[in-house]
């Protein structure tokens, strides 16, 4: 893990003349964490609170990254599905917290967002790799250990219990989200009041606006044609997440399979391009694009909810990309 921090002398010299000219100082760092790389753009007028502030919210991140990552053998995420197959796991109260929030996504989805994806992840090949064609038993197998309701928590001793062996969650589709929620929520504390966080470009959230802006601008590519915009919108207070066939696939036989897959079927869902869900929170918009990308456009138009926008671009001939309306 490794924090680029874009502090010298050429920055802090910024610094002295916007404070002396009385605008904000802008600062961009990254960090490389939880599989990602999260990219903090802020503005403040103080550029020892401006440093410390992302200092402070690129420690969250490894923080969460010791909790939540399922490539670390101690990481709790990780001990955890080690453990609640054979006997309830006692978690700490912010898991067990994220861990409701997931199985409250399932049950509204209806299924098409489940943290259970992990054995289907492995034998598609895209835990630690770049994907394979799996056997028909394979996939049937699989099945037998996925489901949310093969989950249980217990809030009264804050456990995890899981009804059949071999059952394994993945934080996948929810812990970028989160991340970036906590790190937000951390630069407000300092107060930070204009900033951009991003996590491998695909969760976004925008603080307030830049100077002089009511927004922060983000363009929506064309998912096949990534040198054409297709979409703009200005996050204030917002976040959008993205899902799409061209973060992670493989191709076989000339079909394309991506590593978004529909926890029912056990097979990537298809009919979707991609797909940007705009929410309050940025842990609400990561977990709502799997579900509109899963179930496509008329279930979202029914099923989003209140408050939410999503954009489409769907897998046709004219590849259609709109706004939900």
């Amino acid at each position: 893990m490794r924090a680029s921090f874009l502090w010298g002398v050429v920055i802090l010299w910024v610094a002295s003349s916007a404070v002396m000219a009385g605008e904000p100082l802008r600062i961009e760092s990254s960090l490389d964490s939880m599989g990602s790389t999260y990219t903090v753009v802020a503005y403040h007028q103080d550029a020892n609170k401006l440093q410390q502030a992302i200092e402070i919210a690129f420690e969250e991140v490894k923080r969460l990254d010791a909790l939540l990552s399922n490539y670390r053998p101690r990481s709790e995420w990780s001990q955890m599905n080690r453990g609640a197959a054979s006997h309830p796991v006692r978690v700490s109260p912010e898991l067990f917290e994220l861990l409701e929030a997931c199985l409250n996504y399932s049950r509204t989805s209806e299924g098409a967002f489940d943290i259970t994806v992990g054995p289907l992840l492995k034998i598609w090949g895209f835990y630690k790799g770049s994907g394979r064609l799996p056997h028909r038993a394979e996939i049937r197998g699989a099945l037998t250990r996925v489901g949310y309701r093969n989950v249980t928590l217990d809030r009264e001793s804050f456990t995890v219990k899981f009804g059949r062996a071999g059952v394994e969650l993945d934080p996948g589709g929810i812990g970028k989200g989160y991340a970036v929620d906590r790190v937000v929520e951390l630069l407000k504390e300092r107060g930070i009041e204009s900033a951009m966080v991003t996590a491998g470009g695909s969760s976004i959230y925008g603080l307030g606006a830049p100077p002089k802006e009511t927004g922060w601008k983000i363009k929506i590519r064309h998912p096949k044609r990534p040198d054409q915009t297709v979409a703009e919108i200005e996050l204030n207070n917002m976040s959008m997440s993205t899902s799409g066939t061209s973060e992670k696939f493989f191709v076989s036989g000339g079909k394309l399979y991506s590593h978004i897959f529909d926890p029912r079927t056990g097979y990537p869902a298809t009919g979707m391009l991609s797909a940007c869900v705009v929410a309050p929170r940025t842990v609400d918009s990561e977990a709502w694009t799997k579900p509109v990308f899963i179930n496509g456009r008329q279930w979202s138009r029914q099923r989003l909810p209140r408050g939410y926008r999503a954009f489409l671009c769907e897998d046709r001939a004219d590849t259609p990309c709109a706004w939900l309306q």
